[in-house]
């Protein structure tokens, strides 16, 4: 059986999104943040960088994270940046500290995240 509740689309302005609520701790993101050692790993990161050469690069929690969810969820450069715009659970497994509409980088960031963490440790962090 079906029962229609409502017969009018709703509509964008009507949505209610509830500005005081958490991310649930429940979810697959947030309990794959837990297992990650972010700052043992960090250390090899850091080791390709000059200390006061360049611009400072995004984090390494932002630039595995981002690779992460990219190899589990079979996504273009594009629509993974795409994704992390839309998605507070992935914005907080890449280390965001709040939600924002604005990509947290260019899709073309990608390729030195590649360069920089080999594919070994993207895959041992799915496994």
């Amino acid at each position: 059986m079906y029962r229609r509740t409502n017969k009018d689309r709703l509509s964008f302005e009507d949505f209610c999104l509830r500005l005081d609520s958490k991310l649930s701790s429940n979810n697959r993101w947030v309990i794959m943040e837990k297992l990650i050692p972010w700052d043992e790993m960090e250390d090899d990161y850091a080791a390709h960088f000059c200390k006061d050469l360049g611009a400072p690069a995004k984090p390494f929690r932002m630039a595995l994270g981002a690779l992460i969810i990219k190899e589990r969820l079979k996504l273009s450069d594009e629509e993974l940046v795409e994704q992390l715009k839309e998605n507070p659970f992935l914005q907080f497994f890449i280390g965001m500290e709040s939600f924002q509409y604005s990509a947290p980088f260019d899709p073309s960031m990608m390729v030195h995240f590649r360069k920089r963490i080999p594919a070994e440790v993207i895959n041992e962090c799915n496994e």
